[in-house]
């Protein structure tokens, strides 16, 4: 009886394993798909030429003179 009992709770074993993985798959899909990948570019900030901050970068950029 015992060599039943040891059986079954391999077979247990297994399955919380398995479920396991599967769970982390679906976690690991789930990330994937809900992330957006240009989180970057909405966090980017400007600064005006009145000194203050915007999110969009100015229309006439030149860099300045040496």
């Amino acid at each position: 009886m015992a060599k039943s009992q040891a059986t079954f709770m391999k077979k247990q074993l297994e399955k919380n394993r398995q479920k396991k993985k599967e769970d982390k798959e679906q976690r690991k899909l789930d990330r994937q798909q809900n992330a957006s990948g240009s989180d970057l570019d909405s966090m980017m900030a400007y600064v005006n030429e009145f000194g203050e901050i915007v999110s969009t970068p100015p229309e006439n950029f030149s860099k300045p003179q040496q």
